[in-house]
């Protein structure tokens, strides 16, 4: 395979120095790639991998030392992965594998040998990649990106050389297979082609550390070779993120300003707009005050004709039928007194009687507590209608038994009697009527030397009247 080495470094050269011409210049572009300024890392694609192919050869463009004069080319393949650190500052490991071959009597002398070919095995390096143009004060993004690369590493190499007869010969070496250091140098052009896809042209110098690389060590100096490339960088993380190597800083900070600037624009034209409409506001509030208050004076004089009242029984003379009422007369809606209600005498029966007796009866408490147990309630509902339908009034005494403090047994007595009454009022009954006192272990009606006779002394009294 024949290449010209010297027109692809021109080519690369013209791309160079033309990229600048390629650039997204429509604000979307800006809106799109946005980014605070001064936001960690974690807001852009950091980490990327790549493929690339390419050329290799035993010529660099810096030329130098040749052990073989026909320089023949190759192919090679090799991939990366790299961590952008800042904009334009990143390190990448690189892998490679490749071929290099060439012929015919030596630059520096006559030569043992008429060609070789060395398998390059595998070679692995660390490198430093600078950016030198996204950061542009001139262009939302760049399309292109060119690049440098520095940096150290290991390969393996395996030479073989044939003699001018083309029969394969021994190298004057006491192994055929090499791992030396070397240092790869490298620049390139980054094609921005999709988001987080890039296409990459790159040319690569590799300074190997020993002259074996031929098979043929000869003259002064060390080895070296090119390798010419292209491939794809694909960048890892979320698609929503731009990528820091392709990240031009400055357009956020443009975009930044234009939108604050914006911000405050749109602040200052709603601050004018809301002072138009207070003045426009003032100036119809002025005009309507004046027709304001004098319906409001109309107002006033028919409000107070309306809730006047003369005779001061709290019926206004507009809606009072029976004006001047005698003063303390009790009155109705319209003005006029009221019946006087007649005295009606209330009978307690028999059966209301029972109704009380079954409370008493059926009433318990917890122990120690004012609690009343569910299965009195019922009887204590019959007790509350009584008292709503007949109107009657009902006293509630309660007692205890003499175990207990005296303080504890007078309140628990008091609290047992108004835990009825409550219960009384909660079903409609009217508190009113209703008097809840405590006797404590004070009026015993048996003995609480025996269980019986203190059963008998813990009771609630229910008088009707």
């Amino acid at each position: 395979m024949k290449f010209n080495l010297k027109k692809t470094g021109l080519l690369l050269t013209g791309l160079l120095a033309g990229s600048t011409l390629f650039a997204q210049t429509p604000d979307s572009a800006a809106t799109k790639n946005y980014v605070q300024p001064f936001s960690p890392g974690s807001a852009f694609r950091t980490w990327s991998f790549g493929l690339n192919g390419g050329i290799t050869s035993p010529y660099t463009f810096i030329g130098g030392k040749q052990d073989f004069k026909n320089r023949g080319t190759e192919l090679g393949y090799g991939g990366f992965i790299k961590y952008q650190m800042l904009p334009s500052f990143g390190l990448q490991g690189d892998y490679f594998r490749g071929k290099l071959t060439g012929s015919g009597a030596s630059t520096t002398g006559a030569s043992p040998y008429g060609s070789f070919s060395t398998d390059i095995n595998w070679s692995a390096a660390l490198s430093a990649n600078i950016t030198l143009a996204n950061i542009n004060w001139r262009h939302n993004k760049g399309v292109i990106q060119p690049y440098l690369t520095l940096g150290g590493g290991y390969m393996e190499f395996t030479p073989s050389v044939k003699n001018t007869t083309g029969a394969s010969v021994a190298i004057a070496s006491n192994t055929t297979t090499f791992q030396e250091f070397f240092i790869p140098v490298g620049l390139g052009l980054k094609f921005d082609i999709a988001p987080g896809v890039n296409f990459n042209l790159g040319y690569q110098m590799n300074f190997v550390n020993s002259d074996f690389v031929d098979g043929y060590a000869t003259g002064a100096g060390n080895d070296k070779f090119s390798y010419a490339h292209a491939g794809l960088e694909f960048a890892l993380g979320s698609r929503s993120k731009p990528q820091l190597a392709t990240h031009n800083p400055v357009s956020s900070m443009r975009y930044e300003y234009i939108m604050k600037a914006k911000a405050l624009q749109d602040q200052v034209d709603a601050e004018k707009a809301k002072n138009e409409k207070l003045q426009a506001d003032l100036a119809a509030t002025n005009s309507s005050l004046a027709t304001t208050n004098s319906n409001l004076d109309a107002t006033n004089a028919k409000v107070n004709s309306l809730t006047k009242d003369s005779d001061g029984d709290g019926v206004p003379d507009f809606f009072d039928k029976c004006p001047n009422t005698p003063s303390g007369s009790k009155v109705d809606g319209s003005g006029c007194p009221l019946p006087k209600a007649e005295n009606v005498k209330v009978y307690v029966t028999e059966a209301d009687k029972k109704v009380v007796r079954d409370a008493i009866a059926n009433l318990e408490f917890d122990l120690g507590k004012a609690t009343i147990r569910s299965h009195s309630l019922p009887s204590l509902n019959k007790v509350a209608e009584l008292l709503i339908n007949k109107n009657f009034s009902l006293k509630l005494a309660g007692h205890t038994d003499s175990q207990g403090s005296d303080d504890f047994n007078m309140s628990l007595s008091k609290d047992r009697a108004e835990s009825i009454k409550a219960y009384l009022v909660s079903k409609g009954a009217n508190a009113s009527r209703i008097e809840a006192t405590g006797y404590g272990e004070t009026q015993p009606i048996a003995s609480n030397k025996t269980a019986a006779g203190r059963q008998k002394n813990r009771r609630v009294e229910f008088t009707l009247y």
